[in-house]
């Protein structure tokens, strides 16, 4: 997505289909040694450039015609001399013209026959070598397609679904936008998988979500999982725009003049109010997960204030509740790419999945740790599964206290209130530097020292019972882990990086397209806090997610506020704090009024999902095992997120 933060177990492949695949792209005596790699053995320079335009089947633009994609492939000439059908790797992206893509914001280029010179990334000149063939294709009104941009609706799905319906002979192609030459395609043998970060990952998971045949693999990076929870968060609005803007910032000239409609029909279908409309429910990819045919790489930076962490959490979890085959890398970075955090080690673990998913190859990859985490910057942990074995949701309850004014967090129940007053002024990190102190825009809530780590992983709730002054009040829930660290500095533009001068190169270049790329290193920061999870809600949807309603001044109203996924250890010696408070400057817009809300401590409570669940806390906080029942394991994913929301008639 544009930078919109205002912040300064698995499947293996049937040994039959595996032994056809190989045989289909090695020699017999080749077929026999098992290769457990691809190798570069093809000629990037002499690859076949081309490009095709598909037929969607719709007529976004209603210009009386059906919509055609452009779609540029870049693919080894070698095995198509031989017959050899070779499998596909897919970015399908709204950037390839407007934007650019990657950390040097590449953009295709074309030679006089308009087939593609350049095209962004690494992927073409890393993968297209070991036998891949890679296709970038320009979502419906974008660059050289048909259509209009419709953010994660139709349009956009079905953009790249009817190329993966093409690779697989269900669909149409064409070797110009309006001509009637078919385009061919006997040289892949369908099987697909797609890639891309922020919209081109939102898109993966969109058409996987249709559970389309052949699309055998996703890898989204910095991913959308439901088009509503970018723009609000329980009718909190989290930007101070709509779908449109989006459309607009994309669209190519020709769907600028032609795509009014779509443009007018995303503003009404995203009222202000942050309410649940047919919109959304379009484009929801949670809700279908249960069609998701395709194994899941999922990449996601913990501290991502674009596409935020609550994606990963509802997403994930649906995937694990249908069983799906997936893979999870967590870093310490805001909206970055691997490439840009861990490159070598992703580049390798990249070629892998996709050998094993896409080639067939028996390497070894789904029986390795499903979780990668960033523990320190530039320090990685795994876990078997994610979250781990024996994570179990703990109740932690905040009191009023005795500590200088500033309330204590513990098993057992709170009493008494706590009030604040919304200043939009301040966000997270100026209620964290406050923390041990009673001040009048937040209510604050403090562990006692650590005597041992303790470690947060999954999805966390905070229950809030608030009496508000006036007739619309915001409010937000933050978990702090509260001590000295050095942290990737994700709140710097690099979001946790630095673009260094120095290259370093990625496969095989060709006169127009370098596989070299500007080397990065971890930005950091030595912080006294560091904000682990965040949620945020307008108190209005205290009886729906879908629904806002105004509130009656001096009533006491009941809501849960879904906190962001997030795998952290607090350290020994530091403590856990939840804060609960109003506006989160910078991360969610004001409400009309500027209200002071009261909290009933005794009907205030945080479900954190902890390894060890409540007996961890508490022998990280007094240092004896808790004799309160754990709450239900959640190997893997499941509670304590609540259910995500299914508006009616929608299943």
């Amino acid at each position: 997505m544009p930078k919109r933060t205002r912040f300064t177990t698995w499947r293996p492949l049937a040994t039959a289909a595996t032994a056809a695949l190989l045989a289909t792209l090695l020699t017999p005596a080749a077929a026999e040694a098992a290769p457990r790699e691809s190798q570069p053995v093809h000629s990037y320079e002499n690859a076949i450039r081309e490009a095709v335009w598909v037929d969607t089947g719709l007529d976004g633009d209603r210009d009386g015609r059906a919509d055609r994609v452009a779609v540029d492939i870049v693919r080894p000439r070698e095995p198509a001399r031989l017959g050899r059908k070779v499998p596909v790797i897919m970015d399908a992206s709204p950037y390839y013209s407007c934007c650019g893509r990657g950390n040097e914001s590449q953009k295709k280029t074309y030679d006089a026959n308009g087939d593609v010179t350049q095209m962004p990334l690494y992927y073409d000149n890393y993968f297209v070598p070991r036998g891949y063939a890679f296709v970038g294709v320009d979502l419906a009104g974008t660059n050289r397609s048909d259509g209009c941009v419709d953010v994660g609706g139709r349009s956009d799905i079905q953009s790249a679904k009817a190329v993966v319906d093409w690779l697989n002979g269900r669909a149409k192609a064409y070797t110009t936008r309006t001509g009637t030459t078919r385009a061919k395609v006997g040289w892949t043998n369908g099987r697909t998988g797609m890639i891309g970060k922020s919209w081109d990952g939102t898109i993966a998971g969109g058409v996987a979500a249709t559970g389309v045949k052949g699309l055998k693999t996703i890898v989204p990076i910095s991913a959308i999982s439901s088009w509503y929870d970018y723009y609000f968060q329980q009718g909190a609005p989290l930007y101070d725009s709509g779908p449109e803007w989006l459309s607009d910032y994309v669209n190519s000239p020709d769907a600028r003049a032609k795509c009014g409609a779509v443009q007018q029909k995303l503003v009404d279908g995203a009222p202000r109010t942050g309410d649940w409309t047919p919109l959304w429910t379009e484009r929801d990819y949670v809700k279908a997960a249960r069609k998701v045919r395709a194994s899941v790489f999922l990449i996601h930076g913990m501290q991502d204030l674009n596409v935020r962490m609550k994606h990963v959490g509802q997403w994930w979890d649906a995937l694990a509740k249908n069983g799906v085959e997936r893979k999870i890398w967590l870093s310490q970075t805001g909206h970055v790419d691997p490439f840009d955090f861990r490159r070598a080690e992703w580049v390798e673990t990249l070629h892998r999945w996709f050998d094993h998913e896409l080639m067939g190859y028996d390497n070894g990859i789904d029986r390795e740790p499903m979780a990668d985490i960033e523990r320190e910057p530039d320090q990685w942990t795994t876990s078997k599964v994610w979250p781990p074995n024996g994570t179990r949701a703990a109740t932690l309850r905040p009191d009023s206290g005795d500590r200088a004014g500033v309330g204590t967090l513990g098993l057992h129940r709170g009493h008494g209130t706590e009030t604040f007053t919304d200043d939009p002024n301040l966000s997270e990190t100026d209620w964290a530097t406050q923390i041990d102190k009673s001040t009048p825009e937040k209510a604050g809530f403090v562990t006692r020292p650590l005597s041992r780590d303790l470690r947060l992983s999954g999805s966390s709730e905070v229950t809030v019972t608030a009496t508000p002054s006036t007739p619309t009040a915001h409010l937000s829930a933050v978990l702090v882990d509260v001590g000295p660290a050095t942290i990737r500095d994700y709140a710097d533009g690099g979001e946790g990086i630095t673009t260094l001068t120095d290259r370093t190169c990625w496969g095989a270049s060709s006169a127009g397209d370098s596989s070299c790329f500007k080397e990065t290193q971890a930005k950091t920061a030595d912080v006294d806090y560091t904000v682990v999870s965040r949620g945020w809600a307008d108190l209005g949807n205290h009886a729906s997610d879908l629904k806002g309603s105004t509130l009656t001044p001096g009533k006491r109203y009941t809501i849960t506020l879904d906190l962001a996924a997030t795998d952290h250890v607090v350290p020994q010696g530091h403590r856990l704090a939840l804060i609960v408070a109003g506006t989160d400057k910078g991360l969610i817009d004001p409400p009309a009024d500027r209200p002071q809300l009261t909290l009933d401590l005794s009907r205030t409570s945080a479900r954190v999902p902890f390894v060890g669940g409540a007996t961890a806390f508490a022998r990280a906080t007094t240092g004896a095992a808790s004799a309160l029942p754990d709450a239900g394991l959640l190997d893997g994913v499941r509670e304590p997120r609540t259910t995500h929301r299914v508006p009616e008639g929608s299943q």
